[in-house]
């Protein structure tokens, strides 16, 4: 195996040394991901990068130099051996590895957008029966929280309402309406019980 190295050019071995190194990385991230637990050293240094390019698209992440040295490293040795030059071999590399980083970019772009579409759809609350958590103010005079269960959890979202008296925390509710900036219209589900309560306390 030495011999055989050290047979090698210069310009092969380091073609060579690219490919081994970065290829054995690339399995231990794409291992690691696959487990869903990502090595510390590589996530903490994802995460960075990831913070710096910003949301969205994100073209120079951890995972994506790897990819884009373990093309590099195969490419440049096929085309050695392929007799092509120097700078050809240079070119093919380079350009095969940066379509790798495009992929690699594209692939966990679009499995971003497919797990994001999981989140919470605010709409899916009309008309679902909930608490109030902390109180609401009448006519819209204050808002409050609600616990309801949307898209099958348990979720604590910001209410208002436009019933004439407050709702107090524990308060059964119904969603009615949401408003354009995400915020749910609630009323109580039993009105003639909320009014009678507040006459009675008026009335003492």
């Amino acid at each position: 195996m030495i011999e055989w190295f050290n047979d090698l050019s210069p310009f092969l071995r380091i073609y060579w040394i690219v490919a081994i190194i970065s290829t054995f990385l690339f399995l231990i991230v794409l291992i690691s991901t696959i487990v869903g637990a990502d090595a510390d050293d590589v996530g903490d240094v994802d995460a960075e990068i990831d913070a710096d390019s910003g949301a969205g698209f994100q073209f120079f992440t951890l995972k994506n130099l790897i990819a884009f040295f373990t093309i590099f490293g195969w490419s440049g040795i096929a085309s050695i051996d392929a007799g092509n030059s120097t700078s050809t071999t240079i070119i093919i590399s380079l350009f095969c590895g940066l379509l790798m980083m495009f992929i690699m970019a594209a692939l966990f772009y679009y499995v971003s957008k497919l797990t994001s579409s999981g989140t919470l759809k605010i709409e899916n609350a009309l008309l679902s029966v909930g608490e109030v958590y902390l109180s609401v103010g009448a006519n819209r005079s204050r808002m409050g929280k609600v616990q309801i269960k949307v898209q099958g959890s348990l979720r604590e979202l910001e209410a208002i309402t436009d019933h004439h008296y407050d709702l107090k925390q524990g308060n059964i509710i119904i969603v009615t309406g949401v408003t354009n900036n995400g915020v749910l219209i609630i009323e109580p589900q039993n009105r003639n019980t909320i009014e009678n309560q507040q006459k009675t306390k008026l009335l003492c």
